[in-house]
């Protein structure tokens, strides 16, 4: 009585969490798409009045405003994307070793059984009535019969739970299926997010040489650290044309890494990715995040790569640029001594500075970026590191 009550509790629990999981995946998937259709929504929006503004009197500093909300949606786009990809991800690696845990388990039990069923044919199909028979007593029967009793209830549980452990199998296999497309569906979008920022430069670069504005001017409209920013981007550009001989065989980073980096330097947050409000009503956009830290804390490569520079880089202080191949760099900023030099191959993990800082407005922090390259080569996009490194 006891084992068929165990056994009925047994496959309720594994129904229940089958329906559960199940759930779960479903419920993640629509709030996926629920996050992705908002950020979508509002960049229709703006495209609507990129339409009504062709329609009217040219103006191209409204044009130039709204192709960057443009693009800032479209980079919060990807940057959702990367966060989804890395929830799926992890998902993923769950799913998989909870299919291989009951495996492993089914398998032990069908052993059980072939030990069984041997077991059963080689005493033949009388030796349960040979065994009754044999009885000497009233008393010695009635053991004897709820010993064969109790081994055909057993059997029978064991039956049970090798196919409620096959139903398990097939229905963690689906959820892998359906994780698994979800993981490609969500990449395929994220390229189409890239080739869309990369339009959006080329024609936000458009706008702005239509101005006829002189260089000077462009730059009086925007912080020092803005250009600076700016001016990093042509840098990374620069760098790309400009490689050396020293390549990486493959690629170190991918968007398997996602919520898989580990961090450059140990510390709070300073600031994080994104648009940064200040008290007299401007703003400046972060293109990275700052993790505070003591003047001289050493500072390790997330991935490996080759330092495609290494000096000093007007508001960002010293910095260090790697290359990871596959057209992910990352960026170390506000460096007080760097122990590297251009073109060197450095190590996952490897201290190649020490951070800075100390001057800014921040304090002791260590500014990192994540930039991946747009396909046509000449810009590249910024993304959040949050994303990226391990959570804590």
């Amino acid at each position: 009585m006891r084992t068929a009550l165990a056994l009925v509790c047994m496959l309720t629990a594994f129904s229940q969490i089958a329906v559960a999981q199940r759930r779960n995946i479903d419920r993640q998937i629509r709030e996926n798409q629920s996050r992705l259709d908002s950020i979508r929504q509002e960049r229709e929006d703006l495209e609507a009045q990129q339409q009504r503004l062709l329609g009217q009197a040219r103006n191209i500093s409204l044009d130039i405003a709204n192709l960057n909300r443009q693009q800032t949606s479209t980079r919060g786009m990807v940057n959702e994307l990367d966060r989804q990809l890395g929830a799926l991800n992890s998902q993923l690696d769950t799913l998989t070793l909870e299919l291989i845990l009951v495996e492993d388990a089914m398998a032990e039990k069908e052993a059980i059984l072939e030990r069984r069923a041997v077991a059963i044919h080689k005493r033949g199909s009388l030796w349960a009535f040979e065994v009754l028979l044999a009885a000497e007593s009233f008393g010695d029967l009635l053991s004897r019969y709820k010993y064969l009793y109790t081994a055909s209830r057993q059997d029978l549980s064991l039956v049970n739970e090798i196919t409620t452990m096959r139903n398990r199998i097939s229905a963690n296999r689906r959820d892998l299926v359906t994780v698994q497309d979800q993981v490609e569906s969500q990449r395929t979008q994220r390229n189409r997010e890239l080739v869309r920022y990369a339009s959006l430069e080329r024609e936000r670069q458009r706008a702005l040489s239509v101005t006829g504005q002189s260089e000077q001017r462009a730059a009086a409209r925007i912080t020092e650290l803005e250009a600076d920013a700016l001016r990093l981007d042509e840098t990374i550009a620069a760098l790309v044309r400009a490689r050396g001989t020293v390549r990486l065989t493959a690629a170190t980073i991918n968007e398997d890494d996602l919520n898989r980096l580990d961090w450059p330097i140990d510390g709070q947050l300073v600031y994080r990715f994104g648009a940064e409000p200040f008290r007299d009503g401007t703003s400046i956009a972060r293109q990275g995040i700052g993790i505070r830290a003591s003047e001289g804390t050493p500072v390790k490569a997330v991935r490996t790569g080759i330092v495609a520079q290494a000096g000093p880089f007007g508001t960002f202080g010293q910095i260090v640029i790697l290359d990871h191949g596959g057209g992910y760099w990352t960026l170390y900023t506000n460096l007080s001594i760097i122990t590297v030099a251009r073109g060197d191959l450095v190590n996952e993990g490897q201290v190649m500075a020490r951070s800075g800082g100390a001057n800014t407005d921040e304090g002791p922090h260590l500014g990192f970026q994540i930039r991946q390259l747009l396909p046509d080569s000449r810009s590249s996009v910024p993304l959040d590191p949050l994303n990226w490194l391990k959570r804590r």
